[in-house]
């Protein structure tokens, strides 16, 4: 058994939570309105959702602590963009949310082990199909980051806007 932690296979996750705020931090409400086509989310709920659903996957569904600690505490039904385009969030809200779900997804990697990713989290009450493991779902989580995150340099490029730049 192993009772080394999972931080260093995250390594760089840290460092992409930083440069998302810092770029979420630098925009104004009008470029946060911004969509990257007609049918999609503004950048303001986009990035509201990736905070979000942070809390749905640890907290709701893998059952870690924190979720108080977030404006998302009811994640399952009430996320930016999947339940709610009406409550407009500020780059300061918006970089709020990213710290403060960061903190419990920081939490996971300091304490989860290796041996613990393969652990499965099943939620019957839910319905029979909400079965993962805990490395699904943190690797869920991970690539959802990724992918919002590119999202957004997508949308910030296209406006004429400097970019998020994940290789720095």
């Amino acid at each position: 058994m192993s009772d080394q932690t999972i931080r260093p296979a995250f390594s760089k996750w840290p460092d992409y939570n930083r440069r998302l705020l810092e770029v979420v931090a630098a925009l104004n409400d009008e470029q946060l309105a911004i969509r990257p086509s007609p049918d999609r989310w503004p950048i303001w709920a986009t990035v509201g959702h990736l905070a979000c659903q942070r809390v749905f996957w640890l907290c709701d569904f893998a059952g870690e602590a924190g979720a108080a600690t977030t404006r998302f505490t009811n994640a399952g039904h009430d996320c930016p963009g999947d339940d709610d385009l009406e409550n407009v969030l500020s780059a300061g809200q918006l970089v709020e949310a990213l710290d403060s779900t960061f903190r419990i997804v920081e939490s996971c990697l300091d304490r989860w082990t290796l041996d613990m990713l393969g652990e499965e989290i099943r939620r019957p009450e839910w319905d029979d199909t909400w079965v993962h493991t805990r490395g699904s779902v943190l690797q869920r989580i991970f690539s959802h980051d990724v992918w919002h995150c590119s999202e957004l340099s997508g949308t910030l490029g296209s406006a004429g806007l400097p970019q998020m730049d994940l290789w720095d």
